[in-house]
């Protein structure tokens, strides 16, 4: 036994050195973590603390590296060195995007004072899709896709809309929204769309539990300031706590507290409230979280949270078949890109399923608006109320027009996912996106899940070339009249 201590000791030392000499050489042989010369240099002379928080070794480090830029061995500098470039950049970028949407758009803000949303606001008139050069709307919606395609003559309006900033992406807030919460800018790029395609700022919000009241909102935007004195007295105690962790700030790809961040100023993050505003949207886009490579993603604007609780799946690819799975996916996938290495380094946030679950119990009894012209035992139209335009509309709606197929009432949605097919047409492939509901869709512009159709009218265009409808102009007219009536 004595003599045998020694024999093992000495074999276990001996195997120890050869594994670490195997690993060091392996190490030098591969070229990973080798020091720089400044890492040399910190290793061989008593340092500053700047020294002793340098990096200090090639290949990226996502603790250091800014996200985009070169491996670094200053984050803060690097970080400095970003901001420049974005900064310098940003004017061409955004011109860069207003050129596109001026080749593919009528930027002229077409409105009437008689066709309003909810508490006021003109609705943008259509359809302000550009067509090719000598082609009309009646003879593009009596086109095939296959001469539609071989011609080329699909509007580019109706092809996916980028974000201005692809390569990058994130989460862009309206300028509107901006001057009440300036956290809100980024330094990098800017909102695109023109404000009149954009909802109404502040959106009403409405309550299932207090339909008499209306409004709710006092004219007010949610936030962390007045949510209690809002609410307090209107909600439970489990939904006023879901409410406060809907309009508290969490970190997010670009609005973070690190040096890798969009911001001048280092961000707490954004909160639920900030994207959905008011349990509403007013156009908040980013990129989809869950489509790679990353210019493959698609732009996806902002959704209203009204009527949630009559859908069954949530997300506009995801299908996330609960509220409170959706709640908790969104910030775990959607606030950091869907990379769980960003949220790991810039601020990840588990939110406990209780209160998970008082986040979704609050968004539960956010209503629709009222619309004054539809039956509320069945959610169509009351004929004793109703234009005999609206109700033509309705007609082709649940006939000609093919729309029930997808859109049913009351909510006007199927909980299903359908593909387009648009590669048919020559356009990009968006594959099987969320039927969205269209209770309430005047309020709701711009159209589709990235934006890309500004105005109802260009969207009944759209479906009336996509679904082969062949309708003619004063059937497209009459049912964009009833969709207004939802």
């Amino acid at each position: 036994m004595k003599r045998g201590f020694p024999n093992i000791t000495v074999r276990t030392v001996s195997l120890t050195v050869a594994s670490v000499l195997t690993v060091a050489a392996f190490l030098t042989r591969s070229g990973l973590a080798q020091p720089t010369p400044e890492g040399r240099q910190q290793m061989s002379q008593d340092t500053s603390i700047e020294q002793t928080k340098a990096k200090g070794f090639e290949g990226v480090d996502f603790y250091y590296d800014v996200f985009g830029a070169m491996p670094g061995q200053d984050p803060q500098k690097t970080a400095q060195q970003v901001m420049k470039k974005d900064v310098a950049e940003k004017p061409e970028v955004m011109t860069k995007q207003r050129k596109l949407l001026e080749e593919r758009y009528d930027l002229s803000c077409k409105r009437t004072a008689d066709l309003t949303m909810t508490k006021g606001k003109p609705q943008p008139i259509g359809p302000v899709v550009k067509l090719p050069s000598k082609v009309t709307w009646e003879s593009l919606g009596r086109s095939s896709a296959e001469d539609i395609k071989r011609r080329q003559i699909f509007p580019a309006g109706f092809d996916r809309l980028p974000h201005p900033k692809h390569a990058v992406g994130g989460q862009i807030f309206p300028q509107v929204q901006i001057k009440q919460f300036p956290r809100l800018e980024r330094f990098d790029v800017d909102f695109d769309l023109p404000d009149c395609w954009l909802p109404e700022f502040p959106p009403p919000i409405f309550l299932t539990t207090h339909p008499e009241l209306g409004d709710v909102s006092q004219g007010e935007v949610l936030h962390a300031d007045n949510f209690d004195r809002l609410f307090r007295g209107l909600v439970t105690h489990t939904q006023l706590d879901g409410l406060r962790l809907l309009v508290t700030q969490f970190p997010q790809e670009e609005f973070n507290l690190t040096h890798d961040r969009k911001t001048v100023n280092p961000s707490l993050g954004v909160t639920c409230l900030d994207c959905h505003v008011n349990f509403h949207t007013t156009g908040q886009f980013h990129l989809n979280p869950d489509t790679r490579p990353q210019m493959q993603r698609f732009r996806l604007d902002t959704t209203s949270l009204r009527g949630m609780f009559n859908q069954q799946i949530h997300g506009s690819k995801r299908a996330i078949r609960s509220l409170e799975d959706f709640t908790e996916f969104e910030q775990r996938t959607a606030y950091f890109n869907g990379d769980p290495i960003r949220a790991m380094k810039k601020g990840i946030n588990m939110i406990d399923r209780l209160q998970v679950a008082h986040m979704g119990q609050m968004q539960s009894i956010i209503d629709f608006p009222p619309a004054s012209h539809l039956d509320p035992m069945t959610g169509r139209l009351d004929r004793t109320k109703a234009t005999q335009l609206e109700a033509r509309g309705e007609d082709l709606f649940f006939g000609k027009a093919k729309c029930a197929g997808c859109h049913m009432p009351p909510s006007y949605t199927d909980h299903q996912m359908h593909d387009l097919h648009l590669e048919r047409f020559g356009a990009s492939a968006d594959g099987p996106i969320k039927t969205f509901v269209l209770r309430g869709i005047k309020d709701s512009p711009p159209y589709l899940h990235d934006g890309r159709l500004p105005t109802l009218e260009d969207t009944v265009e759209f479906f009336n070339i996509v679904g082969g409808l062949q309708l003619d102009q004063e059937e497209r007219k009459a049912l964009t009249a009833f969709m207004r009536a939802l």
